[in-house]
């Protein structure tokens, strides 16, 4: 299996490759590319030395599969290119997500959409992965009406020049700044650009990918992001507006059932997802799972998971598999 990695300097690009070896994934030949004043440069990957390729010579190349974390214009320039060599592309960026005719896949969701004819194939924003990922199985069960939904984003969400500025900031250091405020000891309700109707980017993907992900428009999303001086894992609290009531005993239940979600409920012990545990984890970790008691069928629950790993990179290398185990490359 010849590999490409678009990105592989990156942030997220260095915890996919990261995840690819930690995961045994079947490599004969990597294909790193970066930019081109990285090409020519090595990295280590399962104690070998590889060279940092350009992205004309990784299409050249004709590898099966290529991963991007590049960036939406790199993504909407290069991938075609790919796909017309014969290559499978996993997207990481926003660019192909709500093209209908590209898939949004959540492996553990909607994995088995996919076909040999998917040349493209969109990774969700990370954090509609964590907040599908369990709203899945909830709205299968109970069927959703309406969710609200209010995130607390690390920096690294935002990439490595926000991850400086707060650590200047913590040192006291003037440098670049990724935002237009201090974030240091800040919260900002400001990620991702600011649309016409008031909402970030962020936001509207948080409203439109769930439903293009369940193939289900008969729920609504509305959402706030809030970008807080945390340096890795994303936090949502998520309020579930369901058709049909239920118990919690059942929600819980529910929620342990499922691959890839662990269950952290138990306020006499104070236990409850937080970024600092959840990071450099693949779980989607779930509590203060309670019901809200000023309308009926109605649930608040806490969701959190480290937005490089299944916010990204994990997401994406599970989709590799499920398409090299599938024979779909």
């Amino acid at each position: 299996m010849n590999i490409a990695v678009v990105g592989a300097t990156g942030m997220v690009g260095t915890v996919l490759l990261k995840v690819l070896e930690e995961r045994d994934f079947p490599i004969s030949n990597l294909l790193p590319v970066a930019s081109e004043r990285s090409i020519g440069k090595e990295i280590t990957f399962k104690d070998k030395k590889y060279k940092i390729v350009s992205i004309q010579d990784a299409i050249a190349a004709k590898p099966q599969l290529a991963i991007f974390s590049a960036g939406g214009n790199t993504s909407l320039d290069w991938a075609p290119k790919f796909a017309e060599a014969g290559t499978t592309v996993i997207d990481n960026s926003s660019a192909w997500r709500m093209d209908p005719d590209k898939k949004l896949i959540i492996p553990e969701i909607n994995a088995n959409e996919l076909t040999k004819e998917d040349k493209i194939i969109a990774n969700p924003n990370c954090s509609t992965i964590q907040l599908v990922m369990a709203l899945a199985p909830l709205h299968k069960k109970y069927t959703m009406k309406r969710v609200v939904i209010s995130t607390y984003q690390s920096v690294s969400g935002t990439g490595v020049k926000a991850v400086q500025q707060m650590e200047n900031e913590m040192a006291g250091v003037k440098g670049e700044m990724a935002y237009p405020y201090p974030i240091h000891k800040n919260a900002l309700p400001h990620c991702d650009v600011f649309e016409a109707n008031g909402y970030t980017k962020e936001e509207m993907k948080l409203a439109r990918e769930p439903q293009k992900i369940l193939s289900d428009k008969t729920f609504s999303v509305t959402a706030t992001a809030v970008r807080i001086p945390t340096a890795g894992g994303h936090s949502e609290s998520v309020n579930v507006e369901f058709e049909n009531d239920f118990d919690l005993t059942d929600i819980r239940k529910t929620l342990h059932n499922v691959q890839g979600i662990t269950v952290q409920d138990n306020p006499d012990t104070n236990t409850y997802p937080m970024p600092i545990y959840a990071h450099d984890k693949d779980e989607v970790f779930v509590g203060r799972i309670r019901r809200d008691e000023t309308q009926p069928n109605t649930l608040n629950m806490w969701i959190v998971s480290d937005n490089l790993r299944k916010g990204a990179a994990t997401n994406a290398v599970q989709i590799a598999e499920y398409l090299v185990e599938n024979k779909l490359v």
